[in-house]
């Protein structure tokens, strides 16, 4: 946004230098991107008069004109075809500079001598117009500097407006915002208001959708068009929009000062002198000023005439329909308060984005819409020879309340690490709108409805900060109460165990993409019927969410593969997704942990290498539940999608079905290119967190010797090994310290449909060295039990 410093100065007298103002402007967080000042590189042009004008003796295009600059006369060739007797013009002298450091020299022009040069607004840095020569005002001084004729003199701030400030992409916004920060006094001027009518002239408002049109103002009144006067057009040329008509100009007058978007139809040409706000019919056209035909649909809001037919897309664009033109006598001028999100995906979606959706997307001041159009028909008055019609017409069903903040002084104080006290707090924030009730220690705060970012405390805490500034705030180190610095959450140290836990018995950690295709979840075997959809995929090929990490985990194994490295465990802990719930706008997330090995378990030396198995995915499960001290986890048989048929597993904690456990069918292999075996897990880790737990307790580590024993079952190739284990720690005592699968054999001596399964089984005591007798009437009675309750015998 472009803030001419003579145009801010209408509301506050500020005397300080542009560098001053530049720096506080940054202070209010108003970032200043480039100091303007136009007139910097016009010197010796001056104001004269055309006293005549005859043709050039050799050019038929070339006519020389005889000039009055106020101390002498000249004449000057020039090939403007807009020159007539009796302007005044701009007048470079010889000598005089124009910007791009272009210097003025006596030349001969196709044999005539031309004594200086009359020129245009393009050659003055006044924009693009090269078409013909300008035009000063005829009450100008001659020979006085064109640079105060035009306001060249004047400095402009180029400011970059963040997206939560609508309220600084004004004049008055940002004056107000100086005027604070100077301490100097701020006032604008209120235009008489009219009395408030259902109509107006048999002119009528009906609005048909309030949600996204909350308030509507209209005022009528008849105009002379003609160009605007020339202080006004040189205020926005400065501040960097386009004069067109002194009725145009005037919106973008209102607009540019007081954040108040306008817009003037031409009442002649609205079919039943009305006003329709409704949305659009999908599908349905209409063309817009810049002469394009735009298809709407049911999103957008439109601006109709009383036949229902589109005259504006609210808050963006006026239709050509009822544009005024130099034939306008009387006009209505809409002041309205649209919906920001509205607003924002409309002009997103059509392409289409001006200075007033810039600004209604932001959220303007719905209490402003009257004192808009009050100044917009004052303004016209003046420039447009406008008779205002004494009412207008106010459709506002729910007024906006300015919200009521209840602010801490101590608060204020914990938060900027500052010292001051509340009549301190409230001075800082009452130039800027905010009015305040109670006591110093606790008070109300009343934000302006100019202001839709303050809303909460933190929001005038900010206001405070800006205020105070923020090179005010003296640099603290932070702290925190003690014994909490760095403290994580039960739940945060237990996912850490978990990882840590897995890392120990060998897994590499790593990190998959989310983004996966069906294909990928249907190969293990993972859920696809509640699936959440990527709208704008990056590859059309993983346009979903994972609903399982066995996916990408199996991916990377099978890339590990192809490169020369089998032998992998890899694990994951991350979030896996399904569609949302009933009710629920997001996904539903579920924390998973998973983990595949492969190929190969290295033993060498002390034992010899084999092929992975489901023991070591068990082997997995039983790390997890050791690490957060899980008190009953139970692996039961099941069919699992995924995975082979016979060596497939559920996991139970505490009754609760947390996962899944076995060994990885061969056909899911053969699709991603792997030979070996692959053996896995995944578990649902809140499951895990919300089971219950083993007490913790001391346990000294014992110094005495082991006792080991193996036992061998023969058993129906259908009897899961977690089953066996489970019976023999329940009958193992306290003395069984740990059990372990470490052999399945399958020959034709031990039967149709028979495994032997081999077991370790540790015992120790940790007051003395256990005896064979003991540990035999242990694991005999451990034995018997398998046997009586699996139809196991054991091997001898």
């Amino acid at each position: 946004m472009r803030a001419p410093l003579s145009w801010i100065r209408d509301f506050t007298p500020i005397t300080a230098a542009p560098a001053d103002i530049a720096d506080a402007l940054n202070q209010l967080g108003l970032e200043v991107d480039a100091i303007d000042e136009p007139g910097r590189e016009i010197n010796g042009v001056i104001a004269a008069k055309i006293l005549d004008i005859v043709a050039h003796p050799d050019a038929d295009k070339i006519r020389l004109a005889d000039i009055d600059f106020g101390s002498g006369q000249l004449r000057v060739v020039c090939g403007a075809p807009n020159i007539e007797v009796g302007m005044v013009v701009p007048f470079a002298q010889v000598g005089a500079v124009l910007p791009g450091d272009f210097r003025i020299t006596k030349r001969k022009i196709r044999g005539v001598v031309s004594e200086g040069m009359l020129c245009s607004g393009k050659e003055l840095g006044l924009g693009e117009d090269h078409s013909g020569i300008l035009t000063l005002p005829g009450s100008a001084e001659l020979g006085s500097d064109v640079r105060e004729i035009l306001g060249l003199d004047d400095t402009v701030f180029e400011l970059s407006i963040t997206p939560n400030r609508p309220d600084a992409m004004s004049i008055v916004g940002v004056a107000r915002d100086l005027a604070a920060h100077f301490g100097m006094p701020f006032e604008i001027a209120a235009a008489a208001t009219g009395t408030v009518r259902d109509s107006i002239d048999d002119v009528r408002v009906v609005i048909e959708a309030y949600d996204r049109c909350p308030r509507f103002v209209a005022r009528t009144a008849t105009v002379v068009m003609r160009e605007s006067p020339a202080w006004l057009q040189r205020r926005l040329t400065l501040a960097g929009m386009r004069p067109i008509s002194n009725v145009v100009d005037v919106t973008n007058y209102i607009m540019l000062e007081r954040c108040r978007p306008l817009h003037a139809f031409d009442l002649g040409r609205l079919a039943g002198r009305g006003i329709v706000v409704r949305c659009a019919d999908d599908g349905e056209h209409m063309t817009t000023l810049d002469g394009v035909e735009r298809q709407l649909t049911a999103a957008d809001l439109l601006i109709c005439d009383a036949a229902r037919r589109p005259q504006a897309i609210a808050g963006i664009m006026g239709g050509r329909d009822s544009e005024v033109d130099e034939n306008t006598t009387e006009i209505l001028i809409e002041s309205a308060y649209f919906e920001p999100s509205g607003i924002a995906k409309s002009a997103k979606r059509l392409g289409l984005r001006s200075e007033a959706s810039a600004r209604f997307e932001r959220g303007i001041d719905p209490n402003g819409a009257m004192d808009g159009a009050d100044a917009a028909v004052a303004l016209l008055l003046d420039v447009a020879g406008a008779v205002g019609h004494e009412s207008a017409i106010d459709t506002y069903p729910n007024p906006v309340e300015r919200p009521r903040i209840t602010v801490r002084t101590a608060r204020v104080n914990a938060i900027l690490g500052t010292e001051l006290d509340g009549a301190s707090v409230r001075s800082l924030i009452e130039p800027l709108g905010i009015s305040t009730t109670g006591d110093d220690a606790e008070f109300v705060a009343l934000a302006p409805t100019w202001r839709p970012d303050i809303s909460r405390e933190i929001d005038v805490i900010e206001e405070v900060a800006r205020r105070h500034g923020l090179n005010n705030i003296v640099r603290t180190v932070a702290s925190a109460p003690a014994g909490t610095v760095g403290r994580l959450t039960h739940a945060q140290r237990d996912r850490r165990r978990i990882t840590d836990a897995l890392v120990g018995a060998g897994y590499s950690e790593c990190l998959t993409l989310p983004l996966v295709s069906v294909a990928d979840l249907e190969t293990v075997g993972a859920p696809i019927d509640s699936v959440v959809r990527v709208a704008n995929p990056l590859r059309a090929e993983e346009s979903v969410m994972r609903t399982s990490l066995r996916a990408g985990l199996l991916g990377a194994v099978a890339r590990n593969c192809a490169r020369g490295n089998p032998d992998v465990a890899l694990c994951e802990h991350g979030t896996v997704f399904f569609a949302p719930l009933q009710g629920a706008a997001l996904p539903d997330e579920h924390i998973m942990v998973s983990g595949l090995r492969a190929g190969v378990l290295r033993l060498a030396p002390r034992h010899a290498d084999r092929a992975v198995d489901v023991g070591d995915a068990i082997d997995a499960v039983y790390a997890i539940a050791s690490a957060l001290a899980i008190a009953n986890v139970v692996i039961v048989n099941a069919v699992v999608p995924g995975m082979h048929p016979a060596r497939g597993a559920r996991v139970l904690v505490s009754g609760v079905d947390a996962g899944v456990a076995g060994q990885l069918d061969r056909d899911v292999l053969a699709q991603h290119g792997i030979m070996g075996s692959v053996v896995g897990f995944e578990l649902d880790v809140n499951v895990l967190l919300a089971a219950a737990r083993n007490d913790q307790r001391f346990q000294a580590v014992s110094v005495y010797p082991p006792s080991n024993i193996d036992l061998a079952f023969i058993v129906d190739d259908g009897v899961p090994a977690a089953k066996l284990v489970n019976t023999l720690r329940a009958n193992g005592g306290e003395l069984l310290e740990s059990v372990r699968l470490f052999d399945t054999f399958r020959a034709e001596q031990l039967g149709a449909g028979k495994v032997s399964l081999a077991f370790a089984l540790r015992f120790r005591a940790v007051d003395r060295t256990l005896t064979d007798e003991e540990v035999s009437v242990i694991w005999n009675a451990a034995a018997a039990a398998v046997e009586s309750e699996h139809g196991a015998s054991l091997r001898r």
